[in-house]
């Protein structure tokens, strides 16, 4: 069934993901789960009602006792679920997909994910094959957690300097729950598309693409805004805008708070195989420890507590923190962040040059039919640079590197490459790819 995803359940709504497989799919969660407590929330996606309800039906038919939390960010979910104890907890949502599309984001005991390998592929054989005996006990409750999570995310914000942000909400949940957040503190903010719309009218609520800023950056150089922030359609992700305009890439930020973090006693620091290289060059700078990672929230989330540590950054805009769970928000990592500039008296802009040393290609995706095979021909292209597998094909040369990895959605060959000047970056990729799409 093409909606079991690496990382979570997504597709097309009453294309592949419908009413009958939500209930199915509600029916076998609490079995892999292993337990009947769990929460169930949603984003303003018009499919993510149905789906909720269909969801709940199956779930309770299994005998479980489902929570209703509502409409909610995903971070929210792993919030409910760690705090309240509660058995698992799914999201629907499909986080920036565009309106057609739905899913479900699924969170075991500990808020611990349960992507493909870790559970979902189960769910898929027994949504197949599994039978469906109606299960006594089943029932439903309303349970608000908005309070007690508005409460949790400010209490990170340790400054009562006065800042003026700019935030782009691309009409996803980020418009819902951030005000609520700021609502109260010293931290004001004019914002873009803060209206929840699952149609997506203004743009894609994909930060990761530079087309989605432009409206955001637009508004920062018209303004005294002391940084801008887009979010993604169900919040979890963040991106970072300086206050001249110019974004910061998700990989410095990680480099950036990362090296702070380990500086004031808190090691271990994530990150994802696409990477800046200064990543682990700031970590080891500072004294700390750095963990390469598969790209994936799924990954991530397991990662940092098999080496309990602080803080994690992918590429796309996830932040991982173990004092909330293991698990990533895009609101927490803005509180760090104001922490951060508040500390260092400086603008973004002055603190992130420093970073930005290396010139990086972005990921270029080609479609290759056999993706496996041409990923063995660059191996042997490239045999002479240091190479793991940690997720697809990484290759390291003294002044350059890249990373060849599979999409887990798509048909598609993601190629990242560093190097240290512009000139090899562009000359690299230009090699590369003659190979990748011959």
């Amino acid at each position: 069934m093409g909606i079991f995803k690496a990382y979570d359940i997504r597709g097309i709504y009453n294309d592949g993901l419908d009413v009958e497989i939500a209930g199915k799919i509600g029916y076998f969660l609490p079995q892999v789960m292993g337990g009947k407590r769990i929460a169930v929330g949603h984003d303003m996606r018009d499919s993510s009602n149905p789906l909720r309800e269909a969801l709940i039906e199956g779930m309770m038919a299994a005998g479980a006792h489902v929570f209703e939390v509502g409409l909610i960010s995903t971070p929210m979910i792993n919030f409910a679920v760690g705090r309240h104890g509660l058995d698992g907890g799914v999201q629907i949502t499909a986080s920036h997909n565009s309106k057609e599309y739905n899913g479900f984001k699924v969170a075991g005991k500990n808020a611990l994910p349960i992507g493909y390998e870790m559970g979902l592929n189960r769910v898929e054989e027994l949504v197949k094959n599994g039978e469906m005996p109606r299960i006594e006990g089943g029932t439903r409750e309303k349970l608000d957690i908005m309070e007690d999570y508005l409460v949790h995310v400010r209490s990170f914000l340790k400054t009562e300097e006065k800042f003026h942000v700019a935030i782009d909400a691309a009409n996803g949940m980020g418009g819902y729950t951030v005000p609520k957040i700021l609502k109260g503190t010293n931290i004001s903010f004019e914002g873009l598309y803060m209206e929840l719309d699952g149609n997506f009218p203004n743009h894609e609520a994909n930060p990761l693409k530079e087309e989605n800023l432009k409206d955001l950056k637009e508004m920062v150089r018209s303004g005294e805004f002391n940084f801008g922030m887009a979010f993604d359609g169900d919040a979890d992700r963040i991106m970072f805008i300086d206050e001249k305009g110019d974004n910061i890439p998700a990989d410095i930020i990680t480099a950036i708070i990362g090296k702070w973090m380990v500086e004031h006693g808190h090691d271990g620091v994530l990150y994802d195989v696409r990477s800046s290289r200064m990543v682990k060059e700031a970590v080891d700078a500072a004294g700390g420890n750095s963990y390469l990672c598969m790209v994936g929230h799924a990954y991530f989330k397991q990662l940092l507590r098999e080496k309990d540590a602080f803080f994690g950054g992918e590429l796309a805009g996830h932040f991982y923190f173990k004092e909330n769970y293991y698990t990533d928000s895009g609101t927490i990592m803005m509180m760090k962040m104001l922490n951060f500039l508040s500390e260092k008296k400086k603008n973004l802009s002055e603190l992130a040059a420093p970073f930005l040393k290396y010139y990086q290609s972005g990921e270029i995706n080609s479609e290759v039919e056999d993706k496996d095979g041409k990923i063995e021909d660059v191996a042997k292209m490239y045999k002479d640079g240091e190479q793991f597998r940690i997720d697809g094909l990484t290759v390291i040369y003294e002044k350059w590197w890249f990373n060849l990895r599979k999409s887990n959605t798509e048909p598609l060959l993601r190629l990242t490459l560093e190097a240290d000047t512009e000139e090899l970056m562009k000359e690299k990729v230009e090699d590369l790819l003659k190979i990748i799409r011959s």
